[in-house]
């Protein structure tokens, strides 16, 4: 996956169904939220569904979160909503000079510290939970309104 925003819009569209349980949002206002349009919500919402996180009714707004947040890793969330086309989070440039030394062979190179470090990555983000963040944004959110 290339460096990009679907990630943390994931994750901030998660955090506003958990903490509007009681009244959904809906798309236009989780948009307004994100600072995007409600059509780039929706795509992101189907990608959470498809992976199981999310449940949603047609007609209704919002959805609810489909298991507790303690059991939702950013790991997890992450795997929704990366491109299986783009499977890595760094991209070689494409025109390496075959001729040169270093161009013939940057991309082998690169290989297995890019893997490792998408591993690393990847595990490091199962060391967290959707709870976490929310936890974290409400006890912010509360200290900032005293």
């Amino acid at each position: 996956m290339r460096v990009n925003t679907r990630f943390t819009v994931a994750i901030h569209i998660l955090v506003l169904v958990a903490l509007n349980d009681a009244h959904p949002a809906t798309s236009e206002m989780m948009a307004e939220s994100v600072g995007s349009h409600p059509v780039v919500i929706r795509q992101v919402m189907s990608l959470l569904k498809k992976a199981g996180l999310v449940e949603t009714q047609n007609g209704l707004p919002g959805g609810r979160l489909s298991k507790p947040q303690d059991e939702i890793t950013l790991c997890d969330i992450y795997q929704a909503v990366k491109n299986p086309e783009e499977s890595v989070i760094f991209d070689v440039h494409q025109n390496p000079n075959p001729k040169c030394p270093v161009g013939c062979n940057i991309v082998s190179a690169l290989d297995m510290p890019i893997l490792h470090a998408q591993d690393a990555m990847e595990n490091a983000l199962k060391d967290y939970t959707l709870k976490d963040i929310t936890t974290y944004i409400v006890e912010k959110y509360s200290q900032q309104n005293k």
